[in-house]
């Protein structure tokens, strides 16, 4: 049995399935875990979504910021963007139980046996392995619930509050509980965030570095896998930070790594090639 991760996907189902095939991949032995962004700006949200949902129990997902704007235009709290290509799941017959299905998917995830964490964006430096995982739960409970996740999507679009303060309640902590797992890209060594700055990491504001740049005890003891940030291009200069992100939907290449051996493949993108525009 082997156990994968696939970078940002984005609608991708032609290079998903590539990779998959590269690998050998076997859905009733194999495990696949993905740092998500299934959907979006790419050319096949839909069948991506139906794709995956056919082989759910050999997958472990967390969800990435555009999945949580999928379900927020689904719950009617955001509308489409211009640029947005999930109209076609909204549309679906089958939207009602994908959209149900993708609800119930993680923020974060942990396994012993491999030593690893995986996310979509980054962790929170001030936390360590539990409290990331607690504040990832939180989350996920308001998301699965019914009543819960419609006020939860009215709320979950903005910038602050910028830095995590334990004593933060209601959806203020709930929002910044989820840019800190699905949009941070820099901060500062407290955790104040920087959502703004997309670039590189030779380009980060005043005071701020990668997440994975500052001294973390999860950095420190576990690998960390997680996507969203294609201007690294997969390279991080940290060990333990696993960037999978390779910018697949934006002209680059998507990546799978095998977690047992540390290995990477990666196949071309399309000439499907968006512009980016902003997260939320």
């Amino acid at each position: 049995m082997a156990t994968y991760a696939v970078g940002d996907v984005h609608g991708c189902l032609d290079q998903l399935r590539q990779l998959l095939e590269q690998v050998n991949f076997d859905p009733a032995a194999d495990r696949l875990w993905l740092v998500c962004d299934l959907v979006n700006r790419g050319p096949h949200s839909l069948a991506t979504l139906r794709f995956l949902y056919q082989i759910r129990q050999s997958l472990v997902i967390c969800l990435g910021n555009h999945d949580l704007h999928l379900l927020a235009v689904a719950w009617h709290q955001k509308k489409l963007k211009r640029k947005d290509t999930i109209a076609e799941i909204l549309n679906a017959p089958d939207a009602e139980q994908l959209l149900h299905w993708l609800r119930q998917q993680k923020l974060m995830h942990y396994d012993p046996e491999f030593n690893a964490c995986m996310v979509h964006a980054g962790i929170a430096p001030q936390w360590n392995l539990q409290q990331a995982l607690g504040h990832a739960a939180e989350v996920e409970q308001v998301l699965r619930d019914d009543v819960q996740a419609g006020e939860f999507f009215r709320h979950m679009y903005g910038n602050e509050p910028e830095r995590w303060d334990e004593q933060l309640t209601g959806m203020p902590r709930l929002r910044l509980i989820t840019n800190y797992f699905t949009r941070m890209r820099f901060c500062r060594a407290d955790g104040t965030l920087d959502l703004a700055s997309k670039l590189g990491p030779r380009h980060a504001p005043p005071g701020h570095a990668p997440w994975f740049a500052h001294q973390s005890t999860i950095l420190a003891s576990q690998r960390v896998l997680f996507g969203h940030w294609a201007a690294l291009k997969g390279r991080t200069g940290h060990s333990n930070a696993i960037g999978l992100d390779t910018g697949c939907v934006w002209g680059g290449k998507l990546s799978i790594y095998n977690l047992q051996t540390a290995e990477y493949q990666r196949c071309a993108c399309s000439k499907h090639k968006p512009e980016q525009e902003a997260e939320f």
